[in-house]
């Protein structure tokens, strides 16, 4: 089992974030040739830009960090006029003001070592550069000058474009690091967008309309209410790491009792959330997915003497029965979803019974242990061990992701057929 693990398509993050380098790069150079037009309304702008920087959410597993720097950028590249007064800042300038003031806000998380990923950065940068070249010059010609109907439209459809658009790239560029599916990713980047996506998309479009009516004082008070947002879904973040530290510190009870080798219930964990990701499971089902992995052998504790190595996946039914159930119960108790104990509860059943979160542990687990214990040829052997299998006891399209995820982390050859 070896091999470094290489994205798919390094060509597409190349482009994208080339893409991106180029237009920020020309944004800067034509706005330092022409100079700032409304200088005060781009310092509005681009302190509420640094100050999302600011209070970015930096080590937590989020779809937006930054929520309200991105609301700032997408209200500057919506804004027609200030307090009434037609703007002609363009969007060569939106652009230069957004990068400038995302790298000034991400210069204290640099000194942290916790600077901005690059694919967001990216991501931000082509937003507000698609949004800026799409209203921009259809403003600045007073094609707009009377606000009605078609003013309104035009806002909702560059924002439902731009949303669209985002969500695509998000999904591109995880696809890129990490060669999971595209599809579920994109469906997971969508229905993000019925959360802090459409705060974020809602916040800018209001956000610019005040400032046109009534001049840049509506810029902290339409900013105030997604700052609060954003503080708090920070805090939730920390409560969600935090319970998923708890659980991982459960599973590891069992290998401090000596029941189970270090790290096995880890790399359970890992594997199965790979294979979860192959097979098109959403982001809730794979949190409850890696939850149950994680502590898929605590019910062994109710053993008076542990299993050899912990190898449970040649016990015999009715004995891998009753610990899934000892598990299950035990699982009921931390208060987690009821949801991670069913799986618990019936990884030990016949496949067509289960539910797929249970499949995917059950066979991701007879794997790690037969892999372990199998030798040199360990990940081969393994896999040929759960396709020969008794029919009913490992789910064939989950065997099948299992083999696709090996062969694409470069843990065994591609199985073809």
């Amino acid at each position: 089992m070896s091999g470094g693990r290489r994205p798919a398509h390094p060509a597409l993050l190349v482009f994208i974030h080339l893409c991106a380098a180029l237009l920020a790069a020309l944004s800067l150079a034509v706005t330092l040739w022409t100079g700032l037009e409304e200088r005060g309304a781009a310092l509005a702008f681009g302190v509420l830009v640094v100050v999302g920087e600011l209070a970015r959410w930096t080590g937590a597993r989020v779809r937006e960090a930054a929520p309200l720097g991105a609301a700032g950028a997408m209200a500057y590249a919506l804004l027609g006029a200030d307090g009434g007064q037609p703007t002609h800042h363009g969007a060569f300038q939106v652009v230069a003001v957004v990068v400038a003031a995302s790298l000034l806000g991400s210069v204290p998380h640099i000194a942290r070592g916790q600077g901005p990923a690059r694919d967001q950065l990216a991501r931000r940068v082509l937003t507000v550069g698609f949004t800026a070249v799409c209203f921009q010059p259809l403003y600045n010609r007073g094609t707009f000058a009377e606000w009605g109907t078609a003013y309104a439209l035009l806002l909702l459809a560059l924002l439902t474009l731009t949303a669209l658009c985002d969500a695509v790239l998000a999904a591109a560029l995880a696809h890129s690091r990490t060669r999971w599916p595209f599809g579920p990713l994109l469906r997971d980047e969508l229905r993000a967008l019925l959360g802090i996506g459409s705060a974020v998309c809602a916040t800018g479009a209001v956000m610019a309309l005040a400032v046109a009516v009534v001049g840049l004082w509506a810029v902290p008070v339409f900013s105030l209410p997604l700052l609060l947002t954003q503080l708090s879904f920070k805090r939730y973040a920390a409560i969600r790491a935090t319970n998923r530290q708890t659980i991982a510190s459960l599973a590891r009870a069992t290998e401090i009792a000596g029941y189970t080798p270090t790290g096995h219930a880890r790399r359970v964990a890992s594997l199965s959330r790979a294979v979860g990701r192959d097979l098109g499971l959403s982001a809730p089902e794979l949190t409850v997915l890696e939850y149950a992995a994680l502590m898929h052998d605590i019910g062994q504790l109710s053993l008076l003497d542990p299993v050899p190595a912990g190898a449970t996946a040649a016990l015999p039914a009715p004995e891998q029965r009753r610990i899934a159930l000892l598990g299950g119960a035990v699982v009921r108790q931390t208060g987690v979803d009821p949801s991670v104990a069913v799986v618990v509860e019936r990884q030990a059943d016949a496949w067509p019974e289960q539910p797929v979160a249970a499949r995917i542990v059950r066979a991701v687990n007879a794997y790690e242990e037969k892999a372990r214990d199998a030798g040199p040829g360990g990940p081969l052997t393994a896999l040929e061990e759960l396709r020969l299998a008794p029919a009913g006891q490992y789910a064939p399209d989950v065997v099948e992701a299992l083999a696709r995820v090996l062969a694409r982390d470069c843990l065994t050859p591609a199985v073809v057929g």
